[in-house]
């Protein structure tokens, strides 16, 4: 589970961190916010109406879901379950409110925090956008500092001052956490006679 204040880099991490680690899949979120430039249906986000999620809100689909900035956010329980059902690993960009529904519903995820830099590059990034006024974006700046409060309650915080040192922080935790001992037990116990 990674979450980050906006514009701290988490959507570009997380697409490097899937190219370099085959095996981990992407659950993709659903919204209801119109695509970006360069954002693609199925790869970014599941672009629905509004009236579409709100039925699945409704239905119980959703394993968390948010309003962010008049538009509504949210990760398929099915999908979710699906994947773990499987074994296999699964990355999901989540904000933090989302982060701690999850963290009730899937006990035993991994929480990494994405922080940017400092606050100047923060709001440098948030000002490329270029596609908000001016009032969005301070209003996503103020945002941002209140979520960066949340990082307390992550596994593991990673500064995204490169993006490359970034990946290779996840990566490590990512590999680090594929070795612990729990996750080793049933074959630990095949190699034990009886």
């Amino acid at each position: 589970m990674v979450s980050a204040p906006s514009g701290a880099g988490k959507t570009t991490v997380c697409r490097e961190f899937l190219k370099q680690t085959p095996g981990v899949r992407f659950s993709v979120s659903y919204t209801t916010r119109p695509p970006r430039r360069g954002e693609v249906d199925g790869r970014d986000y599941h672009f629905i109406p509004q009236e579409e999620f709100r039925r699945r809100i409704a239905e119980g689909e959703f394993a968390e879901w948010e309003e962010n900035y008049g538009n509504l956010y949210g990760t398929s329980a099915k999908t979710m379950r699906e994947f773990l059902e499987k074994g296999e690993d699964l990355l999901l960009d989540v904000d933090t409110r989302g982060a701690r529904a999850l963290k009730k519903n899937f006990p035993g995820g991994i929480y990494v925090f994405i922080l940017p830099p400092d606050l100047d590059a923060l709001r440098s990034r948030l000002s490329r956008r270029g596609s908000e006024v001016r009032e969005t974006m301070e209003r996503r700046f103020s945002r941002a500092v209140e979520e960066i409060r949340e990082a307390y309650g992550y596994d593991y915080v990673v500064c995204n001052d490169l993006v490359k040192n970034a990946v290779e922080s996840i990566r490590s935790i990512y590999r680090a956490e594929r070795c612990r001992t729990a996750r080793w037990t049933g074959r630990i116990e095949k190699l034990i006679p009886e």
